[in-house]
């Protein structure tokens, strides 16, 4: 059995964590942390029943007192760094789901979790789906140099534009180097500022907020005389959980840093 200890684990993602690792037969769910619900029972704020378990206060008091293999993270861009800083120090193999981390940051925990002997694992997206659109992307960008993103998320979420967007760009970008594929020209000027979206590695990324959505992803490549348009949709939180199961299997098995769930696949 896998001890998992979820931080956030009051929150949307963090409840669908709470009830996937309840329901899996190889984890063992052993408690939760969070800055809010103090007190309360973790299978109730889920909707699955008492559990038993009290939401704590404090990460690396949990840590020690509870002894988990794994923590998984669904928490805040601002707390993220801190955490991922904490299980490492704890000697606590980690799986992230919180976007924000800079590359900077990912490169500096991965190297600090390697010397601690201890793993870290960070996905955009826990998608299985989602995870094939880039891949696929990455694929098409070969012959389709000219690419635009368009990411629309629920008004909740704490960022823009989305890991998975920057992620799908960069892997275009990478695509089309390793190709020699020159997208064509961009010959139009803004008469707004911001009208064209934000530019990763080349890449036009347009950023949608609105209430209804979930996360969904359509990526637009534009040829001569026609164009092809990838999309995901993820309608449920649910949709992450079969990623999230597999990452927390899977984290141990590579000491340091591993990004992106498709290392895993």
């Amino acid at each position: 059995m896998i001890r998992v200890l979820v931080n956030g684990a009051d929150g949307r993602m963090g409840s669908q964590v709470v009830k996937a690792v309840v329901a899996d037969n190889e984890l063992e769910l052993v408690g939760g942390v969070s800055i809010s619900h103090i007190g309360e029972d973790l299978g109730e704020i889920a909707g699955i029943g008492a559990l038993g378990l009290a939401v704590r206060a404090g990460l690396g008091t949990a840590v020690d007192e509870l002894k988990p293999d794994v923590v998984v993270d669904f928490t805040t861009p601002q707390a993220v760094y801190g955490n991922v800083k904490t299980c490492i120090a704890h000697g606590v193999d980690i799986v992230v789901g919180t976007t924000g981390l800079t590359e900077k940051q990912r490169e500096e925990l991965g190297e600090e979790a390697k010397r601690g002997d201890t793993s870290l694992f960070i996905a955009p997206n826990f998608s299985i789906g989602a995870v094939l659109l880039m891949k696929v992307s990455a694929d098409i960008a070969a012959y389709f140099p000219d690419a635009e993103i368009i990411e629309l998320h629920h008004n909740n979420k704490l960022d823009a534009p989305s890991g998975t967007a920057v992620m799908t760009a960069d892997k275009i970008a990478a695509a089309r180097r390793k190709a020699g594929a020159v997208p064509a020209p961009d010959r139009t000027r803004e008469s707004l500022e911001g009208a064209r979206g934000a530019s990763v590695q080349a890449v036009p990324v347009h950023s949608v907020r609105l209430p209804g959505y979930v996360a969904h992803q359509e990526v637009l490549f534009g040829g001569y005389g026609e164009i092809l348009t990838v999309r995901h949709d993820s309608l449920d939180r649910k949709s992450f959980m079969p990623g999230v199961i597999l990452a927390v299997k899977k984290v141990s098995s590579r000491k340091g840093l591993t990004f992106g769930l498709e290392n895993y696949l």
